[in-house]
């Protein structure tokens, strides 16, 4: 009787099989150097926020700087706002409330400097939360927080009575500890859930 002959389909099948293993192993371990060899990822910096220094209702000058280390909230506005800023910084309001003793400081900054002196701005966020603080300054000093913070601010037409409208954005931006922007803060939700979100940045 003969002797039995290997079966070479079966072979050739097997070692096939051993070289896709091997290749896919060497792909793997390929892929796995080159995820831990690559260079750390670094978020590019927002567009958003930057240095200002501006006036308070007693004179002191408040800065990105004297602000670091605190989150803070940032919105830009006007005292003769008819609806849209005060509804705004009622909100601002009940969120901040909701923080109690752990609560942040938030800034009013003015886009109308030619009205709203520094003691105009504090004795109108004087009806609000003790922790919203009105800045105002010079037309240039209010300007450059506006490019920082890219806010839209544009004097309407002079009405008969010498008064006037400011046309603005409308945004309540959170600043982290570090004074980098984080979102534009979502009020549309219960002040309980928006305090919530606060205090992961504390």
């Amino acid at each position: 009787m003969p002797p039995t002959q290997p079966d070479r389909p079966e072979r050739s099948r097997a070692n096939s099989v051993r070289v896709v293993a091997t290749l896919a192993a060497a792909a793997v371990i390929a892929l796995a150097a080159l995820w831990l060899a690559r260079p750390p990822r670094t978020s590019n910096p927002s567009l958003v926020g930057g240095p200002f220094a501006l006036q308070d209702g007693d004179g002191r000058t408040v800065s990105d700087q004297t602000l670091r280390g605190r989150p803070f909230l940032v919105y830009f506005g006007y005292t003769h706002c008819p609806d849209v800023c005060p509804a705004e910084l009622g909100r601002v309001s009940e969120v901040l409330a909701q923080m109690g003793d752990k609560s942040i400081p938030a800034l009013f900054i003015t886009v109308d400097p030619e009205r709203d002196t520094p003691k105009v701005m504090q004795d109108y966020v004087s009806s609000f939360d003790t922790h919203i603080i009105g800045l105002s300054g010079s037309p240039q000093a209010v300007g450059a927080a506006e490019k920082a913070y890219r806010v839209f601010a544009r004097k309407g037409p002079l009405q008969a009575d010498g008064g006037y409208s400011m046309d603005h954005s409308s945004i309540v931006y959170l600043m982290d500890k570090s004074g980098a922007f984080v979102e534009a803060f979502n009020l549309d939700r219960s002040p309980e859930d928006a305090a919530k979100e606060l205090r992961q940045f504390l």
